[in-house]
């Protein structure tokens, strides 16, 4: 499980981003000052995978956390900053952030920056398994008992939100925002409907009685218990 260190002091959205990373399947350190993280990452730093880092604090600041770390560790960063803030944005990628998002952000393009950035450091899970099927990320293929299975590109991004989320109901509206950030376009409730029956049609052994992705009546759809 990937382990985060979340630096911020802004307790709403320390309170919504933990929650929705922890959703997301990753484990999550928050600290709310400079000082309190640097002396966490002075003792603890293997045990974190990717620090999220709010750059104006009001106990310190972002830089100098990065600034510390960067030299003595490969932990990646990616700073949280003020929109439009360009001088935040080209200071902390001077100092050697990995990456930048700007607040307010969508959770979902967080989510795809940090997988980004943890394939980049060879950190993240390449292959993705659950009764039987399997998907290689790296290689971006599908398979079932050993054999390939097309998927559309749509198709592949619903079939890893579930492999990402075993376990857990996934209602309409969450995967309808899942697909609509990752085509960069809207999709709507019918058509979600669409790519649930073309899935289940090329992964479940027989169709019509899903065992992969279970319908959940009133709530939405699961994948594994």
């Amino acid at each position: 499980m990937t382990h985060i260190l979340l630096v911020e002091d802004d307790k709403g959205i320390v309170t919504n981003l933990t929650e929705f990373l922890q959703k997301e399947g990753f484990s999550i350190t928050s600290v709310d000052g400079q000082a309190k993280a640097l002396a966490l990452l002075e003792t603890e730093s293997a045990q974190f995978d990717l620090i999220l880092l709010d750059v104006s604090l009001a106990e310190g600041n972002g830089f100098a956390v990065c600034r510390a770390v960067k030299p003595t560790t490969d932990l990646p960063v990616i700073f949280l900053t003020a929109s439009g803030d360009e001088y935040s944005v080209v200071t902390g990628l001077d100092l050697g952030a990995d990456d930048y998002i700007a607040k307010p952000f969508r959770p979902r393009e967080l989510i795809s920056r940090i997988h980004s950035i943890m394939r980049r450091y060879g950190k993240a899970t390449t292959v993705l398994e659950y009764n039987g099927l399997s998907a290689d990320v790296t290689r971006g293929t599908v398979s079932k008992d050993g054999r390939e299975i097309i998927l559309s590109a749509l198709e592949y991004r619903l079939l890893l939100y579930f492999l990402n989320n075993k376990g857990m109901i996934l209602p309409r509206a969450r995967l309808l925002e899942a697909l609509w950030d990752i085509a960069g376009e809207f999709v709507n409730d019918n058509t979600l409907t669409v790519y649930i029956k073309r899935l289940r049609e090329k992964i479940e052994a027989d169709p019509q009685n899903p065992t992969l992705i279970k319908t959940v009546r009133g709530m939405g759809y699961k994948m594994g218990d």
